[in-house]
């Protein structure tokens, strides 16, 4: 059983400063993300503050513009950093806050490190401009980018002592992270392919005649683009529906920040799909209120009752 401590944490002065670094880093950088940590305790809010700015870090060296030899050791100069706090090589006063607060963070939790090994490669998958043929392909990037996020984050939520299918945990983890992420290529298809980056599946796009891509605001003339999008919509909703099987296994709060994370990204795949063409157009987001409305539905748990009830009715 993966378990959270429960007692905070003790952090001296040099680790606070680094994960206040963190977290203002979290804040300024990722709405979504830190909209949703704010709900947990401030132990377990810090550490996420932690594995946030780490694969900030990675990700800002894939996207940024150096040559892609640089990026690629860059990459494994980050790899390395990555084992000495596996390790435990870093010290409290060391100079990189982002290295002393993730090495506390997995001091106390059972955090999986090798995640952001995965992350990585993932960047590095990126860097080499790879494409994906067919569903199955793009899992491997997905898994790599967005479901070792999720299994990261369950060594810092932990699970409920006695909650049922717990062995099950990290690969519920993992799918709503799959889910998250291909929510993401579709909210960003247009601006990946400014980038030159294409993540939807070749074997999908051919299927709906969108294989010259989406360089303009309009999709590919005589193509089946909103076909194409709801195809993807209810594949990210299967993804969300087993992924949402994790949410009775978390304590309240750990519960309640899950739930808000995946609940607008829910959200917007709600609006892209009531609207395909609005990806190619600028990038969908939801306003803060509604966004307010899906902290207090996880707060007062009302998805991980209303998983707990389909999972019953499944079983009976």
């Amino acid at each position: 059983m993966i378990r959270t401590v429960e007692s905070e944490p003790h952090a001296s002065p040099p680790v606070l400063a680094a994960y206040s670094y963190c977290e203002a880093v979290t804040g300024r950088q990722a709405r979504n993300f830190a909209y949703g940590i704010r709900l947990l305790p401030t132990p377990q809010r810090r550490a996420m503050s932690a594995l946030y700015a780490f694969s900030r870090r990675v990700d800002d060296i894939g996207d940024g513009a150096l040559a892609d030899d640089v990026k690629v050791a860059r990459l494994e100069e980050t790899r390395a950093l990555l084992t000495r706090i596996r390790e435990g090589g870093i010290d409290e006063d060391d100079t990189d806050p982002v290295a002393v607060s993730l090495t506390h963070a997995a001091g106390h939790f059972s955090i999986p490190l090798g995640g952001l090994d995965e992350l990585i490669d993932g960047v590095l998958m990126d860097v080499r401009g790879e494409t994906y043929e067919t569903w199955d392909d793009l899992k491997v990037y997905c898994r790599c980018v967005a479901g070792a996020i999720g299994r990261l984050s369950l060594g810092v939520f932990g699970t409920e002592p006695g909650a049922r299918g717990v062995d099950r945990a990290p690969e519920y983890a993992d799918t709503l992270g799959l889910a998250l992420q291909l929510t993401n290529i579709l909210r960003d298809v247009r601006e990946d392919a400014v980038d030159g980056r294409t993540y939807l599946p070749a074997d999908d796009l051919a299927k709906f005649g969108c294989s010259a891509g989406f360089s303009g605001p309009k999709p590919p003339e005589g193509s089946d683009f909103a076909g194409l999008v709801h195809f993807e919509v209810r594949r990210a909703r299967a993804l969300f529906a087993e992924g949402y099987r994790l949410l009775p296994m978390l304590d309240r709060r750990s519960g309640a920040c899950v739930a808000a994370m995946a609940g607008i990204y829910r959200r917007l795949l709600d609006r892209i799909e009531r609207d395909p063409e609005a990806v190619l157009r600028g990038r969908v987001s939801l306003p803060g209120r509604e966004k307010a409305y899906v902290a207090v539905r996880g707060l007062s748990g009302l998805d991980a009752r209303h998983v707990t009830r389909r999972t019953v009715r499944r079983r009976a």
